[in-house]
């Protein structure tokens, strides 16, 4: 067994320290597959539980980090040996378990992929869960029928992880995308290349607004909620579909039934966390098919275990923009 040596740990008091556990195997957590962490990524809800969130962080002490990416070492399971490539997106990890930001990790074979060959471990670290997100949003669009022929496509959040990913693997699926951003000066460029037709002010959404609009979208995918998703829910066209998978905004939904049953329209939620193993497959064979590995590279940036807790205040302070891997090893 490999010695562990630095992790990213909340204490007893909530608080991100970076400190050598090696030794202690109760960091290792349970589970039937034994991993050499690699990689991991810094999502939204990393930099919130490395700022202390109790709504992330379930218990303490507790190793952050949603994603882990590695190698098996050992193996229970008859799905893998020791040698293979794997990726774990959610299901506790940096939650209720600890999580990939640690050389060394037990994890369930049971939400475990391997690793596609489109991708080196590197890579599906900067995709991470908010990559995941986005394949699983896409895919729920694809599954409920929204062709690209029906009409344009917003996508909130189109700067984060989710949204960046999800504008991109929409533009090489064929639709016509709309992106939503705060920040429309600073990022048009980034989103024009990431296949956004235009670009609309986040303010745009963020306010009160009728309970039906002008109908605009064959489809969404939104990880603001709140205000913003009941306008985008009054502007989809009859028959058209809105994925939801986020609550930057609120955890609030000021809507009316009037969109679903004047216009046939259809909410999806999407779950990374408890996704089936079936569903996690499809999104990341959606990702090894379509994704542009040279576009995730561009929008990747890559950091060490000892920058990730600075890295999660500055996300968290609407400094970053694209996808952060996260180098364990």
């Amino acid at each position: 067994m490999a010695s562990m040596t630095n992790s990213i740990v909340l204490n007893d008091n909530y608080e991100a320290e970076l400190r050598d556990i090696s030794g202690d195997d109760s960091f290792l957590g349970a589970g039937d597959l034994l991993i050499d962490v690699s990689h991991s990524s810094l999502n939204y809800k990393d930099a919130m539980a490395l700022r202390g969130d109790k709504s992330i962080a379930r218990q303490v002490p507790l190793i952050p980090g949603i994603d882990a990416v590695g190698t098996v070492v050992e193996s229970a399971s008859e799905r893998f040996s020791a040698g293979d490539s794997v990726i774990l997106n959610g299901a506790g990890l940096g939650e209720k378990r600890h999580g990939g930001y640690t050389p060394q990790l037990r994890i369930d074979a049971s939400s475990t992929i391997a690793l596609p060959s489109a991708f080196t471990a590197e890579q599906a670290g900067a995709l991470g869960t908010a990559g995941f997100t986005a394949a699983l949003s896409v895919d729920a669009l694809v599954r409920q029928g929204v062709q690209p022929e029906d009409g344009e496509i917003l996508v909130t959040g189109a700067t984060g992880g989710v949204g960046s990913v999800a504008l991109h693997l929409l533009s090489q699926l064929g639709y016509t995308t709309v992106a939503v951003t705060g920040r429309q000066d600073e990022h048009a460029e980034f989103l024009t290349k990431l296949g956004a037709s235009d670009i609309l002010d986040r303010a745009d959404l963020g306010e009160e607004g009728k309970p039906l609009q002008k109908a605009r979208w064959a489809g969404a995918v939104d990880s603001v909620g709140s205000t913003t998703l009941a306008n985008i829910l009054a502007q989809t066209k009859w028959g058209g579909v809105v994925t939801a998978c986020g609550m930057a905004q609120g955890v609030d939904l000021p809507a009316t039934v009037m969109p679903f049953i004047l216009r046939g329209v259809h909410l999806a939620g999407v779950n990374s966390v408890d996704a089936p193993l079936e569903l996690r497959q499809s999104a990341w064979d959606l990702l090894a098919e379509k994704l542009d590995a040279a576009v995730l590279d561009d929008m990747t940036t890559v950091i060490g275990l000892d920058e990730v807790i600075q890295a999660g205040s500055d996300l968290m302070d609407g400094k970053l923009s694209g996808r952060t891997a996260v180098r364990v090893r």
